[in-house]
């Protein structure tokens, strides 16, 4: 049902957008598809602290697909992802109708075309989010942040700010991570197939001016350190190590009994 639910909404947001954008720039069509969508999947997201409305670049933890759906359905974001996720079937199309920028992190002499289409995001999103972990957690942990995710921000357009943002999803952390050696189209499956709704909970920091911590390095640093203060705080309990040590909960599809 989850997923009939997903295909409605296409079906009736992209159209919209794309009519929207023949008119007029920032269609808010992608904002609101993701956060039904998000609602569809059984997420019932909270928002603590503000979030700024434009000129800002969200640095969060990463603990699921999911977190897309909430953070781009509570601030209309748009994410840094890289290149290679432009090339794949839908999932690319999707991102870039809230016009992710494409990062090739290998691709120096591209830095300035990258700032482009940061500014153009800002344009017509306000605001951009990164995961510079670099990939999922299990909600329990921390990984150290890849600088290159951070690139566009080196040197950082005029007036923007940096907010960490921390994704929570309690209690349930553990189940929704796509963690260890689970397919994407398996957790996909497995978190469909879950009966009733979970809460994720987005903290919002408070934000910071990039121009004092010159270089993405620094940036980076002071990102993590907020960042790793306050899921302490919330989890009430030090971060542990992440090695893929919690076994990752696989789909299973349901074996018809022999007759």
């Amino acid at each position: 049902m989850r997923a009939a639910g997903l295909i409605g909404l296409i079906l009736v947001f992209v159209p919209l957008h794309y009519l929207y954008r023949v008119f007029a720039y920032g269609s808010p069509f992608p904002m609101l598809f993701l956060r039904y969508a998000a609602r569809v999947c059984g997420a019932k997201v909270e928002v603590i602290g503000t979030h700024l409305k434009r000129d800002v670049f969200f640095v969060a933890n990463h603990v699921s697909w999911l977190d897309i759906l909430a953070l781009a359905g509570a601030s209309g974001t748009a994410f840094v992802a890289k290149a290679e996720l432009a090339e794949a079937p839908v999932v690319g199309w999707l991102a870039s109708l809230n016009r992710t920028v494409f990062v090739k992190r290998e691709h120096r002499m591209g830095v300035a075309e990258q700032i482009n289409a940061l500014k153009e995001a800002f344009v017509d999103n306000w605001s951009v989010t990164v995961f510079p972990e670099g990939t999922t957690t299990d909600g329990q942990s921390l990984l150290p942040f890849k600088t290159s995710m951070l690139s566009v921000l080196e040197p950082p357009p005029q007036g923007v700010l940096v907010q960490p943002v921390i994704v929570d999803y309690g209690p349930v952390a553990e189940w929704i991570g796509w963690i260890g050696e689970e397919s994407g189209l398996n957790n996909a499956k497995r978190v469909l197939s879950r009966k009733g709704t979970f809460k994720v909970r987005l903290h919002y920091l408070d934000p910071f001016s990039p121009e004092d911590f010159r270089g993405r390095k620094a940036i980076s640093h002071e990102s993590r350190r907020r960042i790793e203060e306050a899921l302490v705080a919330i989890l009430g309990t030090p971060l542990r190590p992440f090695a893929h040590t919690v076994p990752p909960v696989r789909y299973e599809p349901k074996v018809e009994a022999a007759e």
